[in-house]
């Protein structure tokens, strides 16, 4: 049914729950630049959005009350005067998902220290009025990193960490696929399918007991004339 799925293991870089949690606890929001760098890293942690999706998201892409978030373009970034808003590569990245309680308070508390700062700004990741440069999250991400004593990732790893949290906690590969915005099961299962550690485990202790029989005090069958195990025969009786 999925079809063929790439026969090499795709090597992904993630951080853990932990090692994320790390990260995100040496940034004080009380500094408003610290505050847009959190939302950022958490928005991308908590929801597995490319950075580009990211970085295009607007205020009225949300939901709020129904905690329905819809991506439907991404921001392709030159400089600082030359970016637009483009259609995602693939229909699949045009998706709405829907996010927790947790990241719709913190993106409330940002919003509104954002518009005291810059008013009318419909950009969800701006502290400054246009799009977040395609340097400075990943600059500081990487700071961070030194400073909470966890292994560097790049920017884009943090798609892969939420992945690898949904996975963690037992969720389907179809549900992290829609969630991505994967156009095909096999991109999704070639890339996290080996994150899934204990699964062969987990199925032979499902597989323990599940057969129960009563052993046979004869042959039914009648294989004893086989010449190659006649002679099996011969000596235990």
């Amino acid at each position: 049914m999925i079809g063929n799925i790439k026969s090499k293991k795709t090597k992904v870089d993630f951080w853990t729950l932990d090692e994320f949690q790390k990260v995100i606890s040496l940034l004080y929001k009380g500094d408003y630049y610290e505050h847009y760098l959190f939302i950022s890293y958490w928005l991308l942690f908590m929801t597995g959005m490319r950075i580009g999706e990211a970085a295009a998201l607007q205020w009225s892409d949300i939901n709020f009350e129904t905690g329905l978030l819809s991506i439907t373009k991404t921001l392709y970034y030159k400089t600082m005067g030359e970016y637009k808003f483009v259609e995602p590569k693939t229909q699949a990245s045009i998706r709405t998902i829907y996010i927790d309680t947790d990241t719709i308070k913190e993106l409330k508390a940002w919003q509104e220290v954002q518009q005291k700062v810059l008013k009318d700004c419909d950009l969800v990741l701006s502290y400054n009025g246009i799009p977040t440069s395609k340097h400075t999250l990943p600059q500081a991400l990487e700071k961070l990193a030194g400073l909470a004593g966890v292994h560097r990732i790049k920017i884009h790893a943090l798609r892969h960490s939420h992945a690898s949290l949904l996975i963690s906690m037992g969720e389907n590969p179809l549900l992290i696929k829609e969630r991505l915005g994967h156009e095909k099961i096999q991109t999704t299962l070639g890339t996290y399918g080996h994150l899934y550690p204990n699964t062969n485990v987990e199925v032979a202790k499902k597989l323990t007991g599940v057969l129960t029989y009563t052993p046979a005090t004869t042959s039914v069958a009648d294989y004893t004339s086989n010449q190659h195990t006649a002679i099996y025969h011969r000596t235990i009786e």
